[in-house]
């Protein structure tokens, strides 16, 4: 017995029949779009009850017992209206049917994409994605803006979320980990806008990054003996510059008996250690109450017995909180802030540790940064796309009120190639860090030629 049959015959008439006259193989083109409506239409007008709860709750099911469902609806439907979709094409509009059901419709062969690392929906009509580090626009549409925020509800929904005119702004996560912004009018004068930072399936490494001219050999042996010596880390850049990717990856070298606190807007980060207590914070809820903030979970995470603690990104009162968990036992904690400059990343601090409201001098709070932190893993975008740590920077302390940095790697860029992509190499500045101490107490070794300097580097 068919599930179908076991769910029980679909009730209604025979619906509206589509029949081109002709067609172009475009599936965005109108009279694929029609089709695709049409169909679409008659298995949610003719569902009964016990169907549509059954398609509505795919988490409780197998999902392929409900592709199932889906499917054998589409031919039967496809059956009794042949000269609609040719049968060599069947199986393209049944998978965008499937996927308006129970996916994120238009949108989700680009989330199945790996290539893909980002997804930018400037209205219904205008689908951007980043490939290798630059934009494309993509042939994908929306038929229209309320299909677009058909699609906007089925992502907000099920994280007991809302977006409408009262409350226009949304951050959320899909169920694989990747990160959404939603905006829409009247905030947005060009429609919805979905940005969806990608989850990586497969977890970066060291290796990855090296294979990829992000850093260079010695630069990964550097920080993972840095991250085993508890070296306080702080990863800045610009938007897109590979951050929290860094991140996973410097979190990846911390040992497994450790007890290590991550504290996230939405969760991004993804060790693979076993003992990993993941924190979230939470926006407030309709009524204007109940958030949690990362400020919030920063202090409950000291009361934790965290032997390292985590913080995806710095961007307020926070700081403060962060740096104090830092200069009072907890070495080897690691953050992220968004900053052009290993430089400005110390200035922006000074404002964020102001926001939390204490009337602290700027020495105090520069003093604060200094003790703190001990390395600043700086990480930019190349105009040819690629993402390279351009500084690792030690924090040496305090000379007046001023804070000494020392770089110990960078990455000089010379040009760019005849194929537009950039020429450089990742040098060692022969300069020793100051806080080699910590490699003894820990017992972490590193080789001397490792700060060797030289005249050519590793060429990226």
């Amino acid at each position: 017995m068919s599930l179908w049959t076991r769910l029980g015959k679909p009730e209604g008439g025979e619906g509206q029949k589509t029949i081109f006259a002709q067609r172009r193989k475009d599936k965005n083109d109108d009279a694929y779009q029609a089709a695709k409506l049409d169909i679409h239409q008659r298995i949610v007008d003719e569902m009964n009850a016990e169907q549509q709860q059954f398609l509505s709750t795919v988490n409780a099911h197998d999902p392929q017992e409900v592709e199932a469902v889906i499917d054998e609806y589409c031919q039967r439907v496809l059956d009794e209206n042949p000269f609609a979709i040719p049968r060599g094409e069947r199986a393209q509009i049944i998978a965008d049917i499937r996927d308006e059901m129970l996916g994120l419709g238009p949108l989700e062969p680009l989330l199945k994409d790996d290539s893909i690392t980002e997804i930018m929906v400037n209205g219904p009509k205008k689908i951007f994605v980043e490939r290798q580090g630059r934009l494309q626009l993509t042939k994908v549409q929306f038929h229209d803006e309320s299909h677009l925020m058909n699609i906007v509800e089925r992502i907000v929904t099920p994280l007991g979320r809302r977006v409408d005119e009262s409350s226009p702004l949304v951050d959320a996560r899909l169920g694989d980990g990747s990160r959404v912004n939603i905006i829409i009018p009247p905030l947005s004068l060009t429609g919805a806008c979905v940005t969806i930072r990608k989850f990586s399936r497969k977890p970066f490494q060291a290796e990855n990054l090296v294979r990829l001219g992000t850093l260079s050999e010695d630069m990964a042996a550097f920080l993972r003996a840095c991250v085993r010596a508890r070296v306080n880390i702080l990863v800045s850049g610009g938007t897109g510059s590979g951050k929290t990717t860094t991140l996973n990856v410097l979190s990846s070298f911390i040992p497994e008996d450790e007890r290590i606190v991550t504290i996230e807007d939405a969760a991004e980060l993804h060790l693979q250690q076993q003992h990993v207590v993941t924190l979230e914070s939470r926006p407030s809820n309709i009524e204007g109450s109940g958030a949690v903030t990362i400020r919030d979970l920063v202090r409950n995470a000291l009361r934790m017995r965290p032997d390292r603690i985590i913080v995806g990104e710095v961007r307020s009162g926070e700081a403060l909180d962060m740096l104090q968990a830092m200069n009072t036992g907890h070495d080897g904690s690691i953050t992220t802030a968004h900053a052009n400059s290993p430089r400005d990343v110390l200035s922006r601090l000074e404002t964020m540790v102001l926001m939390a409201g204490m009337e602290l001098p700027v020495r105090a709070i520069r003093e604060q940064i200094a003790s703190g932190i001990d390395l600043i893993l700086h990480q930019s975008r190349i105009r040819d796309g690629s993402r390279k740590v351009t500084y690792i920077t030690e924090v040496q302390g305090m000379e007046g009120n001023t804070i000494v940095l020392q770089d110990i790697f960078r990455y000089e860029q010379t040009g760019f190639d005849e194929n537009g992509k950039a020429v450089g190499h990742f040098r060692s500045t022969g300069l020793r860090p100051n806080f080699m101490e910590k490699f003894l107490v820990n017992g972490v070794s590193l080789p001397d030629d490792i700060f060797r300097m030289d005249d050519g580097g590793d060429a990226f």
